[in-house]
């Protein structure tokens, strides 16, 4: 008797909540579960725990769980903190694997001399003639003279600085990429190991004198004799010697094949130009030529130190422009500009230590979250998430913005003015401000989270159709590749290649909602800076330059067929489109959400996943059957309330069925 009057209150309490007409509304001998079994069902699908046993007891004595009470359930933390895991793993927010960091510019300490912060990784090759190569931590570079390692290869008087204060080289190095260099032993100097024999073997000639390098072994410096290594395939032929005196002063190959170098001269402090641009420092071949170190304010997160600190002097400018050629230091360039440096408080760099980087890849990975969130606790509709201009910052994402810090590993645009930015300390990370984001700006489908983990146009699409529309991009039926001598194979519009088309006629169209936004990265192109047309580009592209100083990478730079001829110095994003295409462009991810909003697809999908999410699975053919059509009308008539959808699907006899 007791069961049988369990089986009742079930069947009225489920009654209770909204109604669908999907069959008998209680069948005992299928759901016909304890209101236990009832009670921690609902308890695990809307708060991710089983209830607690006050919780059990409140539900028994009451015999039902009504709307109210699943309404109760909803406005509780554990539900928006679940919801927040569903969005988490509906938008796939992990951007971990998508940021391409190899330490190139983090300021790292130098553990000798002076102990200053430097750069290591690619960027030291432009600047000082390696990868890898540091400052010279034992010469202040403002007293340059009062140090000399190398007396042979320096002038009796070193200049510190150019014209514009750009900080020169201070002492030179053989560079190991390109010669071998053997340490003489018991030796005090290079002029002391004339005719001495090397770690080799090797017997240095008076005439090799400007091929002896000082080095520091341990604290002291040791002197090197360094040939052109010819272990190196590169550096093998260089057997003649160029004398200037009594001195050699270069060797060279007398028949140099593809790949082979030509030539070498002796190192020195003198840079090269590039391009016969002044300014436009370069290392000649061969040698790392070191600057010193200064004393510079503590980087920006160094929120300890008061005073300064000791820093290589490349990298403690502050500049925004070179000061010769007027280039900017702002973009991703200033890495192999010798004038540029890290920036006002080391902005343009980060540090060793990869806390603060991996804070803001847990924020960038939180902002779609917490839109999601706040669309649903304010019962918003739902396809907000899509639309909203609305977003947070915390302290990591307010100082990157506010500051430009970082641009070589954000490569992201601030979503509205940088002082109208919220202003969180950058230690802060657990602060979320609110702020409202430039008219660009869609939901989600515009956070660095989607377009970094999604980094081209045809990938965001792909994911659009499967996350909100729950489609999937593949041939036809019966759809037929062509064979491979086909013409229409090398056709390099995709929406026209045959056997592409099939998908890529819809892909590509779709794709151009997001032609404002950058590639690869979370840059927007606002059309004032990155017009539709730059004649520059052009110009450099029609003169054979693809790269025009690596700043014209979004720009169409080589023709590979007649649209590519016709199209250079044209934004890529425009390259193919079709004038019904180009209002894409323009109205971006916000117009294509609005036109599926009128086709009900939006809303169906929302019903499937929320059914997945609860259930456990996808609905059968039975269920799209039944339940499809009312519960996305229902979605729609509620305002897309998805706490309204989450009731009525709790409320089907499917759900109830559940084991």
């Amino acid at each position: 008797m007791r069961m049988l009057t369990r089986i009742v209150s079930s069947c009225l309490a489920l009654l209770a909540l909204p109604s669908l007409a999907d069959g008998p509304a209680c069948d005992t001998s299928t759901s016909g579960m304890s209101i236990e079994r009832q009670v921690r069902q609902v308890y695990l699908d809307i708060l991710g725990r089983p209830p607690t046993m006050p919780e059990y007891k409140f539900y028994l004595a009451k015999g039902a769980i009504l709307p109210e009470d699943l309404a109760g359930l909803m406005q509780k933390e554990e539900f928006y903190g679940r919801m927040r895991t569903y969005h988490r793993a509906l938008l796939r927010s992990n951007i971990s694997a998508s940021i391409n960091i190899n330490g190139d510019m983090r300021l790292a300490d130098v553990p000798v001399g002076f102990r200053p912060l430097g750069i290591r990784g690619n960027p030291s090759r432009p600047i000082r003639g390696q990868n890898g190569a540091g400052c010279d931590a034992f010469i202040m570079q403002d007293t340059c003279n009062a140090t000399s390692e190398d007396p042979h290869l320096e002038p009796a008087t070193k200049r510190c600085r150019d014209q514009y204060n750009v900080p020169l080289p201070v002492s030179v190095d053989y560079s190991p990429d390109q010669y071998r260099c053997e340490a003489f032993t018991g030796v005090a100097d290079c002029n002391a190991a004339v005719g001495q024999t090397d770690a080799s073997g090797r017997v240095m000639p008076a005439k090799h004198l400007l091929f002896c390098d000082m080095r520091r072994v341990g604290v002291g410096l040791v002197p090197h004799y360094c040939l052109p290594n010819p272990g190196n395939p590169q550096t093998a032929g260089l057997t003649n010697e160029i004398l200037n005196g009594a001195n050699v002063v270069a060797f060279t190959n007398p028949a140099p094949t593809n790949g082979q170098v030509a030539r070498l001269d002796r190192c020195s402090l003198d840079m090269t130009l590039t391009g016969n641009i002044r300014g436009r420092y370069a290392v000649p071949m061969g040698c790392i030529q070191r600057e010193g170190v200064v004393m510079t304010d503590a980087p920006y997160w160094d929120t300890v130190t008061t005073g300064q600190v000791p820093m290589c002097a490349v990298e403690a400018q502050t500049r925004d422009t070179n000061p010769w050629t007027m280039e900017s230091c702002t973009t991703t360039r200033f890495t192999g500009d010798r004038s540029c440096g890290c920036g006002v408080k080391s902005n343009r760099c980060e540090t060793a230590n990869t806390s603060l980087h991996n804070a803001r890849l847990a924020a960038f990975n939180d902002e779609p979250v917490l839109i999601a969130d706040s669309v649903l606790r304010r019962e918003e509709d739902y396809f907000n998430i899509l639309t909203t201009r609305r977003s947070f910052v915390n302290g990591s994402l307010s100082q990157l913005y506010r500051q430009n810090q970082s641009p070589l590993s954000w490569l992201v645009t601030p979503p509205t003015a940088r002082d109208a930015i919220p202003n969180v300390p950058l230690t802060e990370t657990t602060t979320w401000a609110e702020y409202t984001r430039d008219d660009y700006a869609s939901g989600v489908l515009t956070t660095p989270s989607w377009l970094y983990r999604f980094p081209t146009q045809r990938s965001r699409v792909n994911q659009f159709y499967e996350v909100f529309l729950c489609k999937h991009f593949a041939p036809e039926a019966g759809a037929i590749a062509p064979p491979p001598e086909d013409s229409c194979n090398r056709e390099n519009n995709l929406a026209k290649r045959c056997g592409c088309s099939y998908c890529h006629a819809t892909v590509e169209p779709m794709g151009a909602h997001w032609g404002r936004f950058g590639e690869r990265n979370a840059q927007y192109l606002a059309p004032e800076t990155f017009p539709r047309l730059d004649a520059r580009c052009r110009d450099c592209a029609l003169a054979g330059d693809t790269t025009c100083n690596n700043e014209c990478g979004n720009y169409v730079m080589q023709a590979f067929d007649g649209d590519g001829a016709n199209s250079l110095g044209l934004l890529r994003t425009y390259l193919y489109r079709t004038p019904d295409e180009e209002p894409n462009i323009v109205g971006g991810p916000r117009l294509m959400v609005q036109r599926f909003s009128q086709t009900g697809e939006l809303e169906q999908c929302a019903v499937r996943n929320i059914w997945n999410h609860l259930l456990g699975r996808p609905m059968t053919s039975q269920e799209e059957s039944l339940y499809l059509t009312p519960l996305s009308q229902g979605f729609a008539t509620d305002g897309h309330n998805l706490k309204a959808l989450m009731q009525r699907i709790v409320a089907t006899e499917a759900y109830r069925r559940i084991d």
